[in-house]
């Protein structure tokens, strides 16, 4: 007697919508669903969420676009596709045609100049990108930041609470029982940091936040190259 077919057996192969399908073949000529994240200015399980949540839909004009300009136009610069994306990208809609709405912006600079922004590990792995709002609005205003970064003991050049390390904040070093430390960069005491310079630096890596405090902190001798940063908070205010 041959086998009984169980009812409500899902399908071997799931139909894709619109976005994975521009997903996947973004994927095929090399880019990975980091990079696509990247291109679209979002995190990288939204990209995920194509696939597991049939996600995506405000983005199938800027991938499709995407896509053409590395298939027709050779264009690979990640930045570059990235601009091309955000022409195309409109906010979602509502079932009666009005703009559906978002969660309000991630970070704020008060009139005094004061302003925090934190990423987890999850959007530091996309560059931090929801801090560059906060960085671009601090450089146009002339402001100072400070950057406060977890990563493990180890990964520090330096002992806790080293002068060489954080000159004139010793106290800002928290030790977490996971063998992770806390320190921080700056401050309004000791002038912290010239925020149109640190613009400047993310500019140069296309925009990636993570990149630019990483570069910073290994190339003034404080961390060793192969650290990873999984806790970032950038600080702003104004200088008197």
């Amino acid at each position: 007697m041959p086998p009984r077919h169980r009812r409500n057996r899902p399908p071997a192969h799931p139909q894709l919508n619109e976005a994975a399908r521009l997903a996947d073949q973004l994927q095929s000529v090399g880019y990975t669903k980091r990079d696509i994240a990247r291109i679209i200015s979002r995190d990288p399980s939204l990209v995920s969420q194509f696939y597991t949540k049939n996600k995506g839909a405000a983005f199938v004009p800027a991938l499709r676009e995407v896509l053409t300009a590395v298939e027709a136009g050779g264009i690979t610069d990640l930045p570059e596709l990235a601009a091309i994306a955000a022409r195309h990208t409109h906010r979602r809609t509502t079932a009666s045609g009005t703009r559906a709405r978002v969660r309000g912006k991630a970070v704020l600079i008060t009139p005094t100049g004061s302003g925090t922004g934190r990423v987890g590990a999850q959007a530091i792995a996309s560059g931090s990108a929801r801090l560059r709002p906060l960085i671009a609005e601090a450089a146009r205003q002339g402001l100072r930041l400070a950057f406060t970064v977890r990563l493990a003991k180890t990964a520090y050049v330096h002992p806790s609470g080293s002068r060489t390390d954080s000159p004139g904040i010793r106290r800002d070093v928290i030790q977490r029982t996971d063998h992770t430390e806390e320190r921080s960069y700056g401050s309004a005491q000791t002038g912290g940091h010239d925020a149109a310079d640190f613009a400047r630096r993310v500019d140069a890596v296309g925009g990636d936040i993570t990149a630019a405090v990483h570069q910073w902190l290994v190339e003034s001798g404080r961390i060793r190259p192969d650290a990873q940063i999984i806790h970032l908070e950038v600080r702003t205010w104004r200088p008197r």
